[in-house]
């Protein structure tokens, strides 16, 4: 390995481990931290790439901010800097959920409440930056915004993980219909350094443990094997990521008796308030569950077999991808497919973000300095979250 390679992979490693510690308020508002640091601020990738791997990732089973977040550091620093990615994004908060497990301090009182409540402000500010960005980048014309707001329309309707697949696809669809005049995307050359025998056998892996696990969990196979198999199948089954998997987690740790559902509520509780992918609730879960192996073995078990059949998916997709994008039907398509991720969006920051956070109008001021903050002065959002959460706290202390 070169030493370019692995000075850019300790590059990766810094970054997202600065995101880990600080992304709060879920998937989408993850997209636009990412959007921030990599587009706007390192230029790692162009805005169109970037919309065009958000795309992407929704499309694919997993959690789709660290499917985005894994394919920035495979394409910054090869298979490394896609592990470094996914380390620095996940371990900060996996390992917060841990220590809860074993009985840390929860977040209390209305200490604790406004801390949570100012972290959520903030993830309003972060995805209506990242939706006020996107929108002017992807929706410049009369067919694109009409693509977007239907988009908007069809997840406020339905907000399940089918609808946020339906509303891209008829982006993709309404694209090849609508967009092809469009002035040619200068998007660049995405290049991830996975080959195309490698993404078939990623595939196939994929799709192999799928089937095989129940299989050999059927067949009597250790409580280990079982473990994996329930999180591997959460992770598999689920689209989009965020609170989608939490009935899938529920129905494969709760309902066989591994974890009640007072201790699983808890862990709900806990992941809300801490910064990275909710998946990482499965850290807390594996370490909770009351058959061996739990603890620290279970938690990292649970931790590696929920990502992993997203990651695989991802890889067995991306090295076909750029050259899909890069047809003229195919940029069509993805014009759509785009601003259809901009009503995505949206519609998220109407709910769920600003639906559980702005109650009031201190709520809606608070959430207002930290647009400002991000996207007139440019500050860093780990100042914004520290500035969001001493909000929330005064705003609870002045409610008391």
């Amino acid at each position: 390995m070169s030493e370019e390679r692995r000075a850019r992979a300790l590059e990766v490693l810094l970054a997202f481990s600065k995101l880990g510690v600080s992304s709060f308020g879920g998937p989408i508002a993850h997209i636009g931290y990412f959007r921030e640091e990599f587009v706007v601020r390192r230029r790692w990738l162009d805005e169109h790439a970037y919309a065009d791997l958000v795309g992407l990732c929704q499309f694919l089973p997993g959690p789709a901010s660290s499917q985005v977040g894994f394919s920035l550091g495979l394409m910054r620093a090869g298979y490394l800097g896609g592990l470094a990615a996914w380390t620095g994004f996940t371990l900060p908060s996996a390992i917060a959920l841990v220590l809860f497990a074993h009985g840390a301090s929860a977040l209390q009182g209305s200490l604790g409440t406004g801390l949570l409540h100012g972290l959520k402000l903030v993830a309003v500010a972060i995805v209506a930056q990242a939706v006020w960005g996107m929108a002017r980048t992807l929706c410049p014309d009369r067919e694109r915004a009409t693509i977007a707001m239907v988009a908007t329309l069809v997840i406020l309707i339905s907000a399940s993980s089918g609808a946020q697949i339906l509303a891209i696809a008829l982006g993709g669809v309404a694209g090849l219909w609508l967009c092809r005049a469009a002035p040619q995307a200068p998007t660049g050359h995405v290049s991830v350094p996975v080959s195309r025998p490698v993404g078939l056998a990623a595939l196939a892996i994929f799709l192999l443990l799928l089937v095989a696990l129940p299989v050999w969990r059927n067949l009597g196979a250790s409580q280990g094997l079982a473990l994996f198999e329930a999180f591997y199948r959460s992770g598999a089954l689920v689209f989009g990521g965020g609170h989608v998997v939490l009935p899938l987690l529920r129905e494969a740790v709760v309902a066989p008796g591994w974890v009640s559902d007072d201790v699983f509520l808890a862990g709900y509780g806990a992941a809300q308030a801490v910064p990275g992918p909710l998946f990482t609730f499965a850290a807390y879960l594996g370490a909770v569950v009351t058959p061996q192996p739990h603890g620290s073995v279970g938690a990292a078990l649970s931790l590696v077999a929920i990502f992993l059949p997203g990651m695989l998916a991802l890889m067995g997709t991306l090295p076909f991808w750029d050259a899909f994008r890069r047809r003229v039907s195919a940029q069509a398509i993805m014009r759509g497919v785009n601003a259809a991720v901009v009503g995505l969006l949206g519609a998220a920051l109407y709910h769920p973000v600003w639906t559980s956070s702005v109650e009031t109008p201190a709520d809606f001021g608070l959430a207002l300095v930290g647009f400002v903050l991000l996207n007139v002065w440019r500050a860093p959002p780990l100042l914004v979250v520290v500035i969001g959460a001493l909000g929330g706290v005064a705003l609870a202390q002045l409610r008391a």
